[in-house]
This record gives C-alpha cells, structure tokens and sequence, in this order.
C-alpha cells in the first residue's frame, strides 16, 4: 500500500498517569479504522494482563540502551529512574506504510519532543484530569500500584500539568463520556485537514 496523505499526520495523546488517555486513545482506536497505534517500547515490567506487542515493547533496560546506540529510537526519556519509554523508528514506518495516521499515547515529555520532531503534521493534545485527588483515586482504583507508587506518579503528575500549555490542545477528562466526544470531534476535524 502506498502513502497517503493521511500517513504524514500524527495525532499525539498525552497525560499524567492516570488521567485517562488509554481510555479516550482505545476508544478512537476502535471508532476511526484509518488510525494505527504506535506502540512504545518500555524497560518496565508488564503489570496486570499486559503483553509485549500489545500494549508495549517490553524490553531490558540493556536492551533498550541497545536500540537508543542503533538509532532505532526516534524519541526517548527516563520517565522514572532507570525506567525508560520511547518511540520505535519500525513503529512509525509500519503504520505509514499502511498510510494510516499514527496515534501516539505517550508521556508528556515524549509527546512534547514528538511534537517538535512532527511540526505541522503532528496534533498534540493533553489530557488534563479534574484534579490532583481524582488521579490519586483512579490509580488507586487501577489495583496495580504501591502507595508509594501512586504518591510518586501524583507528585510528577502535578509537575507535568505545567507542561499542559506546551499542546496544540487540552482535554479536561471529568466527565469521560463527554470527553470521549470531544476526542471524537477533533480527530475527525483533524482527519479532514
């Protein structure tokens, strides 16, 4: 299949863990059958029923090290210490190839260099949360978590909501039913460009 239009865009969801933007993503992945899901790669452990090609590329810390040296990256960041996440430059071409545009679901700071990498074909959103208490509240409510987990995520959550200005657009997830449609909204808007 040959490139389309549509495969120079890029739309970019990012968020504080917790905010709900791999619900709102999912959900458009299932709606709109011209988006493809750029799956990133992680040197964290799979938690729950996660698996390595479905939610992530989980790799080694020694193995990520690896691909970052190779070039294979074209976006990375140590999220948490000695826990990294980024953008495999495969992932990108594959869902090019199938001239779909590539839907990212990224960390704030991966999305903010996917940003300045893509330019004008790239639509950036954030995912802002009602409040600090309700992102406590849902990743408690994720059962996957230590405490202490949950206080670090909230404590960088607070720091990346500065971040949220530095988006072409942000989404105030409070109520998820209308934000689902509000996503909806943009992607089509962003789909007839």
């Amino acid at each position: 299949m040959s490139r389309s239009k549509q495969s120079e865009k890029i739309l970019i969801f990012s968020a504080p863990s917790g905010a709900g933007k791999s619900t709102i993503v999912q959900h458009l992945m299932k709606t709109y059958p011209y988006l493809g899901f750029s799956i990133s790669a992680t040197s964290r452990a799979p938690r729950g029923e996660e698996q390595n090609g479905r939610e992530y590329y989980f790799l080694t810390p020694a193995e990520f090290q690896d691909r970052i040296k190779n070039g294979e990256l074209i976006e990375y960041q140590e999220v948490y210490k000695g826990f990294y996440y980024g953008t495999l430059r495969s992932e990108v071409e594959r869902i090019c190839f199938e001239g779909k545009i590539a839907v990212f679901d990224i960390d704030v700071k991966g999305g903010i260099n996917l940003k300045k990498l893509y330019g004008e074909r790239a639509l950036s959103i954030f995912i802002m949360p009602p409040n600090v208490e309700a992102l406590r509240e849902r990743l408690r409510l994720r059962g996957t978590e230590t405490e202490e987990s949950i206080e670090r995520r909230v404590s960088k959550a607070t720091e990346e909501i500065g971040y949220a200005s530095e988006f072409d657009l942000t989404l105030i997830n409070d109520n998820l039913e209308s934000c689902l449609k509000e996503a909806e909204m943009v992607v089509e808007s962003f789909y007839n460009q």
